[in-house]
């Protein structure tokens, strides 16, 4: 095959991973890492070396079951599984999702206000434009915006250069860790595990690659998407990690939000890293807003054997139509309600993925495993070590992420 036809491939599998992987980084995600690097400096940019490692393991797995099969994640599970399970797993999910679709309205609605307009214009409009996209229009349509907005999340990196970082400490604590016994130190190196490995990704990256259609013999170009992909998140999340560190930690700044972030960033960094922090920040929420949802409707309707498709209309695939409609309205009508419980459904969200995301894991690696349904597509030796290596510290970080939630609940109710 001649290079320029190889080109030609790559560019019409193009997109499930990259678009997967990069609206990984949404409100939940950018606000991990600028805390990360505001609260620790440059400390916590070793983790990002073992997650992307983790990340391109297992996303490149689920795209080739996706290859291979031609089913989502859910169909398998239902299918190798049982109904029972696959019912408790996706009632458990779509609720985890309901709450980080509600995060990525409030980051859309604060990076909104923070460059001068209401939420209560913009949520509206942001919501409307969100649902006439997918509800309206085709997955090939859909799949192009999607790209071309993926283009914004490049603002990060140029910000970062902005912040004028000291290269020599960046690249020495990104090679050597530097681990602190605090609590809240550990807290963060799981978030960002855990905001960079989601559930949802999985199942969404499954369908979008059936739903597309790429073939056994466009395996490769589609691994390249999703290498592609995994590889950008994380130079996006490095770079949010040290505009951070450089300008905000440097000062003694402490925030909890990344609209607190941006709005820092202002005397620090300039008007422009000010500006750039801000719209990618509107981005990818809006971006998020987007696809979440959409991945839900995805792997609920292939888990109760219901049509689904952003080629569907609402006559031909009404349950998929509706989930999605539900999650949008619902979801943003929360963030126009004083005293709505905006925080607790944030924090149910990272714990209800933090729990769900081992089993998730190890479903797909049992699956991928499968000789009957993988043929000669089953794991490698070595992808099997890092996969269940990250399930192993999955579910250690997990317990202790469940255990730092029960302990205080424990002294507040004692």
């Amino acid at each position: 095959m001649s290079l320029w036809k190889r080109i030609t491939v790559f560019l019409s599998i193009m997109g499930p991973g990259i678009i997967t992987a990069n609206i990984d980084n949404d409100a939940s995600g950018i606000t991990t890492y600028s805390v990360a690097g505001a609260h620790f400096g440059y400390s916590l940019l070793w983790t990002l070396i073992p997650t992307t490692i983790a990340l391109l393991v297992i996303q490149e797995m689920v795209a080739r079951m996706g290859v291979v099969t031609g089913k989502g994640l859910s169909d398998l599970i239902r299918e190798n599984y049982g109904v029972k399970s696959t019912f408790y797993m996706m009632t458990i999910l779509f609720i985890a999702n309901f709450g980080t679709t509600v995060a990525n309205f409030a980051g859309w609605a604060a990076s909104m206000e923070i460059l001068g307009f209401s939420r209560y214009i913009v949520m509206p409009i942001g919501a409307l434009v969100v649902w006439f996209l997918v509800v309206k229009g085709s997955y090939r349509f859909v799949e192009k915006i999607l790209l071309v907005a993926c283009l914004l999340y490049f603002g990060y990196v140029l910000s970062g250069f902005m912040s004028k970082p000291v290269w020599s400490d960046v690249f020495y604590n990104t090679f050597i860790p530097n681990i602190k016994f605090n609590t809240e130190y550990i807290m963060l190196s799981i978030a960002i595990i855990g905001t960079t490995i989601t559930p949802w990704m999985q199942f969404y990256l499954q369908s979008s690659i059936a739903e597309k259609g790429i073939q056994k013999n466009e395996y490769k170009a589609s691994k390249i998407d999703v290498f592609i992909g995994c590889s950008i998140t994380d130079i996006v999340s490095f770079f949010i990690i040290v505009t951070c560190a450089t300008t905000l930690f440097a000062q003694g700044i402490r925030i909890n939000e990344a609209s607190e972030a941006a709005l820092a960033l202002k005397p620090l960094a300039g008007r422009y890293a000010f500006l750039i922090f801000a719209v990618c920040l509107a981005n990818a929420s809006i971006l998020g807003t987007i696809i979440v949802p959409l991945a839900t409707s995805y792997y609920i309707c292939e888990a109760m054997g219901w049509e689904r498709g952003v080629n569907k209309t609402f006559k031909d695939a009404p349950q998929f139509m509706s989930i999605y409609t539900f999650m949008i309205v619902i979801g943003s009508l929360l963030i126009l309600i004083p005293g709505a419980p905006l925080v607790f459904l944030m924090v149910l969200s990272s714990l209800l993925n933090g729990i769900l995301l081992p089993f998730v894991l190890i479903y797909a690696i049992s699956l991928v495993n499968n000789k009957k349904l993988m043929g000669d597509f089953v794991n490698p030796r070595s992808y099997n070590i890092i996969s269940w290596s990250t399930v192993v510290v999955l579910i250690i970080l997990t317990t202790a992420f469940i255990v730092s939630f029960i302990i205080p609940l424990g002294s507040l109710y004692g």
